[in-house]
């Protein structure tokens, strides 16, 4: 684990993030960087023991941030609509770009981009490696995503090279152990009695625990790099949501509604190839059987 150390977390409110933040401020001294449009956002930073700091990528405004930091964590991005491609460019290419500029005397930083840039692939159990095809997909839920998310490891890589600072971009698959993460939107979806609208059957995906990130973090920082190091960041399991949404149906005694609508460029599954990540961290520990059944006890019983 990290201790003593002085790192930046942007994006710090958001529900990947925050838990991430939260753990390293335990032994660190961490500054949580986001729009802080409101007091409750602030507040509930500082009771985490994180040092809450303003920004506005969109605004290119990162005057605030902290210069003099030993660690990057970059999460902030945005999910634009299909009129926001120019806002969502700013925000997650140039927004980047200028957060990393202002750090770049860091000793590492590590760049969470997103599974949804790979190109769809027709065959539900297909594993995207890291030196696959990109930018063919299109994500209902933001179709600004994928493009923008290319636009922002282009970004990244130069900066790695123009500042020489070492970075890794992490590739983020489905995250899972809070309550505004995918499989907890089925979850309320199950247990609401509405329907769960799914791509494909199966709907494959590669789920990573929220605790798993928070103990891989510190491996990924150290396999920073000039030019920058390209990995997966997923869970070791394959796990469709028709699976996830059966387990949680049983454990809670609702039987799931599921139906199949797909469209042009959506990907059916979302596998991650996690040999690059297993030879970085190790293997995960969270078995998601178990994730997932802690999830529920905590979020969605009562």
């Amino acid at each position: 684990m990290i201790e003593g150390a002085r790192i930046l977390v942007t994006g710090a409110t958001g529900q990947v993030a925050f838990p991430i933040a939260r753990w390293l401020a335990g032994a660190n001294q961490v500054w949580g960087a986001a729009t802080l449009r409101d007091d409750e956002a602030r507040q509930r930073l500082v009771a985490a023991g994180i040092e809450p700091v303003g920004m506005d990528l969109d605004a290119g405004d990162v005057t605030n941030l902290p210069e003099d930091v030993d660690y990057v964590l970059h999460f902030a991005f945005t999910r634009g609509g299909g009129d926001e491609f120019d806002r969502a460019m700013r925000v997650n290419g140039e927004g980047t770009g200028l957060v990393l500029e202002k750090c770049r005397k860091a000793e590492a930083a590590l760049v969470v981009s997103s599974a949804a840039i790979y190109s769809p692939n027709p065959d539900p159990m297909h594993a995207h490696a890291e030196d696959g095809e990109l930018g063919r997909a299109f994500a209902p839920w933001s179709p600004t995503s994928p493009v923008t998310k290319v636009a922002e490891e282009a970004v990244a890589r130069f900066a790695a090279r123009a500042f020489d600072l070492p970075v890794t971009i992490a590739r983020l698959n489905t995250v899972y152990g809070g309550p505004g993460l995918l499989p907890s939107i089925h979850i309320r979806q199950l247990q609401a009695g509405q329907e769960i609208v799914l791509p494909s059957d199966p709907n494959n995906h590669s789920p990573i625990h929220s605790d798993d990130m928070c103990a891989q973090v510190e491996a990924l920082l150290g396999a920073a790099s000039v030019p920058a190091t390209i990995v997966n960041w997923a869970g070791d399991e394959v796990v469709s949501a028709q699976d996830w949404c059966a387990q949680a149906g049983q454990i809670l005694g609702v039987e799931p509604r599921i139906a199949i609508r797909t469209g042009p460029g959506v990907p059916p599954s979302n596998i991650a190839d996690v040999s690059r990540r297993k030879a970085i961290t190790g293997p995960c520990k969270v078995a998601f059987a178990d994730g997932l059944a802690r999830l529920i006890d905590e979020y969605h019983r009562g």
